[in-house]
């Protein structure tokens, strides 16, 4: 018996408020579908965030809908659980996962926690948050007793672990019960492979790259899926990486080789089929930003989706923004300086991003871009001040995003 697990699809997420990004985790998906049933497993473990929001777009729907229906026709039924972004925060609502309960879907969720696939239990919970801490611990003892009763168990969790999430995390790794033979998470957008319990706890990674600290795991392990085979005594997990539609450059240059610098980008992506991302830092900048970032878009704008760059000016001791012979200060630069007082990356990001995207013209993705920001921010505000204490209305904590598309050494980070 053996079962393909992945996680941390984000169907739905416009990244950077650029439709061609959207379209990009909907391609990751279809392929990781196709590869799926190439793998011939009997069975589909989907551990959290399927969708970016708790209210998919159409064209997100469909796209599951079409993989799940794929699946279907193989014979192959898959097994999901929320995950934070997946969680409904208004009473009475529930997560878009169960839409899809009568094309298949088998949703594990508080009220349906357990099944049985063959000889193997099947457990799970959807996201909980550090505030319900005792609540889901009690919940995990009971789904670890029932499991004692099975020779083969997988347990589903969408939840940050401390060893692997750092200080932001949900549950201790010694919170985890240690009867399972394999325990499918989701939340982490790398790919984690580890012994615990009687088998392995892996987090498979997201399918694409949802943020740009996500680069060296990408590089190491790739973006893809795990299958696992159960027959054995100890669960057997390989790793089935799946290409991403569109490829993250990231370089550092020096500004006084800047040009030899973008000549060399220039010749790797210019065959390219899909527009890449280009994350630059420009050290030792000594003279007007703005005209170094006129030079790079005018020299790569053809040929990238978007271009992120961040500056590191060549006087680090000086705290004041710093301007040209002609007194001229980068428009970046002062977003920057003028959003110091908010401590805020995330506003920084937004506000440095949208000038991107406004430069260009690009109002429909600027509109996209601050839609995006306040649903990912402040739209639970409205619909969680209703009084309930249900856990799928509870805030699930804000995970980082995109860092700061232009910083300095010294005074400004």
């Amino acid at each position: 018996m053996k079962f393909a697990h992945l996680a941390d699809t984000h169907l739905g997420y416009r990244q950077y408020g650029l439709f061609e990004r959207e379209k990009d985790f909907y391609e990751v998906f279809e392929k990781v579908i196709d590869k799926i049933i190439e793998e011939d497993v009997d069975f589909v473990i989907h551990s959290g965030d399927l969708f970016e929001t708790a209210r998919p777009s159409p064209m997100a729907l469909l796209t599951f809908q079409k993989g799940l229906l794929k699946l279907k026709g193989a014979g192959i039924p898959m097994y999901a659980i929320a995950g934070n972004h997946d969680v409904v925060m208004r009473k009475g609502a529930i997560p878009p996962q169960v839409i899809f309960k009568k094309m298949g879907l088998k949703v594990i969720s508080n009220i349906n926690p357990t099944y049985m696939h063959g000889d193997i239990f099947i457990a799970g919970l959807p996201y909980f948050p550090a505030s319900h801490g005792k609540t889901f611990r009690s919940k995990l003892a009971e789904l670890s007793e029932k499991a004692s009763h099975h020779e083969k168990s997988i347990l589903v969790l969408h939840q940050g672990i401390d060893k692997y999430f750092g200080y932001n995390y949900e549950l201790e790794i010694g919170e985890l019960p240690d009867n399972f033979n394999y325990y499918a998470l989701g939340h982490i957008h790398k790919y984690v492979n580890d012994k615990f319990g009687k088998g392995n706890l892996v987090y498979p990674g997201s399918g694409e790259i949802w943020k740009t600290s996500e680069l060296p795991d990408y590089l190491e392990n790739g973006k893809g899926f795990v299958v696992v085979d159960m027959d054995g005594p100890k669960p057997l997990v390989k790793r089935v990486k799946v290409d991403i539609p569109r490829e993250f450059i990231k370089r550092t240059l020096d500004y006084s080789n800047l040009e030899s610098g973008i000549a060399g980008i220039k010749e790797t992506i210019k065959d390219f089929d899909k527009k890449p991302i280009l994350n630059l830092v420009i050290n030792n900048v000594d003279s007007d930003t703005s005209r170094v970032y006129e030079l790079i878009k005018e020299e790569l704008g053809d040929l990238s989706l978007m271009i992120r760059p961040t500056f590191n000016m060549f006087d680090m001791d000086d705290p004041e923004l710093v301007a040209d012979g002609n007194g001229n200060v980068a428009a970046t630069d002062i977003i920057v300086k003028q959003l110091e007082m908010y401590d805020n990356k995330d506003v920084d990001a937004l506000a440095t991003d949208l000038y991107d995207l406004l430069s260009k013209d690009k109002m429909d993705e600027s509109k996209e871009l601050i839609n995006q920001f306040y649903e990912e921010f402040y739209a639970h505000e409205k619909d969680s001040n209703d009084g309930s204490e249900d856990i799928e209305e509870e805030q699930p904590p804000i995970e980082e995003k995109e860092d700061v598309q232009v910083t300095f050494k010294g005074d400004i980070q």
